[in-house]
């Protein structure tokens, strides 16, 4: 380390933001937090703010999808038709 450090040509003020990601303030359950603080300290320190990104965007993908019920029936009707026009 150095003995001193020269800031004169630093700025002052908030630090640029990240393109694609926005500044929250959250409440989450002690239960929750804890959980995925102690997920990233087992994958080797991860940051545990991530996994909540992550575990968030699979359930909205989750949401968006078709559900299973949907597609067996859609995939039967298909499997019928061509097998009554055959």
């Amino acid at each position: 380390m150095e003995t001193e450090y020269d800031f004169s040509k630093g700025n002052r003020g908030a630090i640029e933001p990240i393109k694609g990601k926005t500044r929250i303030t959250i409440r989450l359950d002690d239960e929750i937090l804890e959980w995925f603080r102690a997920e990233a300290n087992n994958k080797g320190g991860d940051n545990y703010q991530t996994s909540i990104n992550e575990a968030l965007r699979q359930h909205i993908h989750q949401q968006t999808q078709e559900p299973l019920e949907s597609i067996l029936r859609r995939v039967l009707r298909e499997e019928l038709a061509q097998s009554q026009s055959n």
